[in-house]
C-alpha cells in the first residue's frame, strides 16, 4: 500500500513540474495572427499549422502546391529543432488542402520528409487557407 502512494505522489510531482514552454524558431516564419509557432509540454511539442511562407520575405514560396508544401514541412522541421525535436518524431500530422486534386502531388512530398514510421495523419479539402495557400500542415511531435 505504501509503495502505491509512493507512486501516486511521485507521478502528481512529475505532473505538477511540467511547464508549456513557447517555442520560437528564427529559421520559421513570423506567425501572421496570434498563436505561437508551437508549444512545448513535457515531452510533446505541438506545431502550428505552418503554410509555404518563406522566413525572409513573410510570402508563400510560390503559388506551386508540391513547392508550398515542402516549404511547409520545412518550418515544420525548423520548430521542432527549436523544441529539441525532429521530423523523424512526429506522432500526428494534420493537412488542409484547398484543392482536393492536390492530395496525391502533396503525399509525394509527404513521403520524402516522412520516409518511414509514417505519423498518423488525417487530410481534410477545405475552402480557403490564409494568404492564398494551397495546403497547411500542423504537426505534434514527440523530444
Amino acid at each position: 500500500m505504501n509503495t502505491k502512494l509512493i507512486l501516486i505522489a511521485l507521478f502528481v510531482a512529475v505532473v505538477a513540474c511540467q511547464k508549456k514552454e513557447i517555442i520560437n524558431s528564427d529559421l520559421a516564419p513570423v506567425p501572421i495572427g496570434p498563436y505561437s509557432q508551437g508549444v512545448k509540454y513535457g515531452n510533446t511539442v505541438y506545431v502550428s499549422g505552418q503554410l509555404g511562407m518563406l522566413r525572409s520575405t513573410g510570402k508563400l514560396i510560390s503559388n506551386n502546391v508540391t513547392e508550398q508544401a515542402g516549404q511547409a514541412l520545412k518550418n515544420i522541421g525548423h520548430i521542432l529543432e527549436a523544441a529539441g525535436s525532429s521530423l523523424d518524431k512526429v506522432l500526428d500530422c494534420t493537412v488542409l488542402l484547398t484543392d482536393i486534386n492536390d492530395f496525391a502531388r502533396v503525399n509525394v512530398v509527404y513521403a520524402q520528409v516522412f520516409k518511414s514510421e509514417f505519423p498518423s495523419r488525417v487530410a481534410y479539402s477545405i475552402t480557403a487557407l490564409p494568404i492564398g495557400a494551397k495546403v497547411e500542415f500542423k504537426c505534434v511531435a514527440g523530444i
